[in-house]
């Protein structure tokens, strides 16, 4: 700190460093002093409803929780939901989560006084730790042309959309647009293409916060600790009791040391569990064993899948850096009939029932 005892040569020698220290002031010291708004002063209470438009499409009906057909949207506020998450894909066999949909939609969200968050996948389809697959427009790309095309998509997307959060990629264990963006492999193009991403953002759309996504706990500190120095604002982790562990208090002791470590808010972003294990149409569910469950705490029903919800949401709210979590695919239920074989996996970790009506765990989001 300034001391006005101290001598003359000294007073200029600190002001010199003050001087550098104004000019090369962090991206995120320059967004904050511009009036960026701070995401962190509210919990991020979010849904991914990224089949929504879809079934919308198809006049898919929802009830409140007593039995009163109204609008999923309204349905998702009443109950606290805040934040809306959407994946975006590059070039999908449909127009669902293609770019003009989610531009759409995020308009009707804005409007209806919901913050955006986008996971941007960087591919035509689905991208996770086992699957980050170059869009089929740039599958022959040199490295050179493939980082001019990242850079001008996320331009477009972070002009056209401004999404209050951005997910540069999706659950990025691995890395992204694979063989090219391989963390283990390509190291230094992994990082190459993040900066690219994170540049593209902070220039079109400086108020975004930006996210890094890490599916499940282990593991998550070494992958920080590769990209700790690159621009961004959140770190985003999955967590699914299924495949990340079932100790929720080892889930809270990451979480603040991670939060610590690298000195940023922490959020849960993606986590469901099964008010049931039984299903609704013909399509095979992802969960469906006890070994699937947190037992004997929380059984597959709802009240089981509601105190999972209580006491996860709890938990990161008392995480020093805990920010937000988001349920994923809330609304996938079995709206495609019966005996539909490409229907929904995730019609019994969805928060409404077989018949589309909220269910106790969809209230969680309201408390404090």
């Amino acid at each position: 700190m300034y001391n006005p005892l101290i001598s003359i040569h000294l007073k200029w020698s600190v002001l010199g460093v003050l001087i550098l220290l104004i000019h090369g002031c962090s991206t995120q010291e320059e967004r904050e002093l511009t009036g960026a708004s701070d995401l962190s002063s509210e919990f991020i209470a979010a849904a991914d409803i990224s089949m929504f438009p879809e079934m919308r499409a198809d006049s898919q009906n929802f009830y409140d929780a007593e039995g009163n057909r109204k609008d999923l949207l309204e349905i998702l506020t009443l109950n606290g939901i805040n934040t809306i998450r959407l994946r975006l894909w590059v070039h999908p066999n449909s127009p669902h989560s293609g770019f003009e949909e989610v531009r759409a939609f995020s308009s009707e969200l804005r409007e209806k006084g919901f913050k955006t968050w986008l996971t941007v996948h960087y591919s035509d389809t689905w991208a996770d730790p086992g699957h980050q697959t170059v869009p089929q427009r740039w599958s022959n790309l040199s490295f050179t042309a493939l980082k001019d095309s990242v850079l001008n998509y996320t331009r477009k997307v972070a002009r056209d959309i401004r999404p209050d959060i951005i997910q540069i990629g999706n659950e990025i264990n691995s890395g992204l647009l694979h063989p090219f963006g391989h963390r283990t492999a390509n190291q230094a193009q992994f990082k190459n293409l993040l900066e690219i991403a994170i540049s593209a953002v902070r220039s079109q759309s400086p108020n975004s916060r930006i996210m890094l996504h890490f599916a499940g706990i282990s593991g998550s500190e070494d992958f920080l600790g590769e990209v700790n120095d690159l621009d961004f604002d959140l770190i985003g982790l999955s967590y699914y009791p299924m495949w990340h562990g079932k100790s929720l208090p080892q889930l809270k002791n990451s979480l603040q040391t991670l939060s610590e470590i690298y000195a940023r808010p922490v959020i849960i972003a993606e986590t469901a569990y099964p008010f049931t294990l039984n299903w609704n149409d013909w399509t095979n569910n992802i969960a469906g064993l006890d070994s699937h469950l947190i037992l004997p705490e929380y059984p597959a029903s709802p009240d089981g899948q509601f105190q999972f919800l209580t006491d996860l949401k709890e938990l990161i709210q008392e995480v020093n850096g805990g920010n937000g979590l988001c349920y994923w695919a809330p609304e996938w239920i079995a709206w495609k009939g019966p005996q539909a074989p490409d229907g929904s996996p995730w019609e019994n970790q969805a928060l409404f029932d077989f018949e589309g009506k909220a269910l106790p765990a969809l209230s969680v989001f309201k408390t404090n």
